[in-house]
């Protein structure tokens, strides 16, 4: 699993790393199923605070893209459509908003979704 972590960039480090785990669920780069890394390995490995990568996946748990066992061991979820939560709706709306802001019009946020999709379903992120 390949996450990119920019500590001096504006968004919180906590959220990046949830956008990199969903991103890799949804590009197929993580399996439902899947076991992630502890907690404290993972932020052994990005060299950054257990608390943020805790934080990360009480989200992710919280949103249930994750489970979590026993012995606090992460797992990618196996997820049907009735699962998806209705912040996905708010953050859609969000960005439409802020395309309507910058002048953007719907058949150009049209395709860039729909190149946005094709890209991550085909697991060509960046």
């Amino acid at each position: 699993m390949l996450i990119k972590i920019d500590i001096y960039a504006e968004k919180p480090i906590y959220e990046q790393l949830y956008d990199g785990i969903i991103i890799g669920i949804a590009s197929g780069q993580l399996k439902a199923g899947e076991s992630l890394p502890s907690a404290r390995n993972l932020a052994a490995d990005l060299g950054i605070s257990f608390h943020t990568v805790n934080k990360s996946y009480d989200i992710l748990r919280s949103r249930g893209y994750i489970i979590m066992n026993r012995r606090k061991t992460a797992m990618i979820a196996v997820k049907t459509p009735q699962d998806i939560p209705e912040i996905l709706s708010e953050k859609l709306a969000l960005c439409v908003a802020e395309a309507i802001c910058n002048g953007i019009d719907e058949s150009t946020l049209t395709k860039a979704c729909s190149d946005n999709y094709r890209k991550i379903k085909g697991g060509f992120i960046e």
